[in-house]
């Protein structure tokens, strides 16, 4: 296994990050801690959660995620492992903390410490904004409303709540979520203006056939010395081929769940996906290992977060996202880009 360390930090993280989002409704406990067992027996130090999961998120069943992981990681050597969790954003969930998701320095330090009991631990290595405060387009969305605008806490008061919390020693680094090129450069413009740190990650969604960072969030990750974390870097489960030909495998997430992952279902998507399937085959290569191997080969990655539902398929995942795509494969792989740059969006 790879690993990196992460820009300004000392966090050295393996190349494949451990996603958790599926535990507490499609996996239960002792599931999870099979996944983490078998993550780290094969070297995989980095682990992502969140406090919204798991996903479909709902009142029910929020938290469940951490704890799970807390039961598991109250066992483990705690300095060996990296641990990543996120507050949610404004809006969307309201039964968390009964509808209080603005992000005020109150609510960030009652999160964190909602977050470090379910985790069973006294401190997160990376602790992450879910999804802006402001109005921004996200999941999805591709054009910013103006209409859309609130009042809200300003990215001084996160970036100076966050700052608090790493001077309590209750997290060591923090990152973004879901953001766009102006909210990387504000927090870090905010930082340097209140002499706090600055964010060192930028969790987005990255794969084949979603390609937002490659333009203006690569520049500023690069001038600003921060990483990608990829989620979705398999456009959730669609370049896994498990749809391929109009398939629903009756236990696959967009059958269960029909509402989940709606940019991946559109139709240039699909047309995507069948040109990358066709280009696997004739490399000889499953198209996890094509997409995977893709996002792998990216400059600016940091680390790729991958879940799975069921131990196969994290066993394919794990190997596939070590594949290392030469200059040849990658030279395909951008023709069609050419094709279909950004289809998911």
């Amino acid at each position: 296994m790879e690993f990196r360390t992460l820009p300004r930090t000392d966090l050295r993280v393996s190349k494949v990050c451990l996603g958790t989002m599926t535990w507490g409704q499609q996996n239960t406990e002792a599931q999870a801690h099979e996944q983490l067992d078998y993550a780290v027996a094969q070297g995989i130090n980095f682990i992502d959660t969140a406090e919204m999961y798991p996903v479909p998120p709902n009142g029910q069943t929020q938290g469940r995620t951490e704890t799970y992981l807390g039961s598991w990681l109250a066992r483990q050597s705690r300095d060996t492992l990296v641990i990543a969790t996120k507050v949610a954003g404004p809006g969307r969930r309201d039964w968390i903390r009964g509808g209080r998701t603005d992000l005020t320095r109150e609510v960030i330090a009652e999160a964190v410490d909602t977050s470090l009991a379910r985790l069973q631990t006294d401190y997160i290595d990376l602790y992450q904004i879910h999804w802006p405060q402001r109005n921004v387009p996200m999941f999805g969305g591709t054009e910013f409303d103006p209409s859309k605008e609130k009042d809200g806490p300003s990215i001084h008061e996160q970036v100076a709540g966050l700052g608090a919390m790493i001077k309590a020693g209750k997290i060591r680094h923090y990152g973004l979520s879901n953001e766009t090129a102006w909210g990387v450069c504000q927090f870090q413009r905010a930082a340097s203006e209140l002499g706090l740190p600055g964010p060192a990650t930028l969790q987005n969604s990255y794969s084949l056939v979603s390609r937002n960072v490659d333009n203006d969030l690569a520049e500023a990750l690069f001038r600003e010395q921060m990483s990608l974390l990829a989620y979705s870097p398999l456009a959730a489960g669609i370049l896994s081929g498990k749809y391929l030909g109009g398939a629903a495998p009756a236990d696959a997430r967009f059958t269960l769940f029909d509402s989940l992952g709606i940019r991946f279902r559109k139709p240039m998507v699909s047309e995507a996906v069948d040109a990358y399937a066709a280009l696997a085959r004739r490399l000889g290569l499953s198209l996890v290992e094509l997409s995977l191997g893709y996002v792998a080969s990216r400059w600016f990655l940091g680390s790729s977060i991958i879940g799975a539902t069921t131990l196969e398929q994290l066993r394919e995942d794990i190997a596939a996202a070590q594949r290392v795509l030469d200059e040849t494969i990658l030279e395909a792989i951008r023709e069609i880009q050419c094709r279909y740059p950004n289809p998911a969006a």
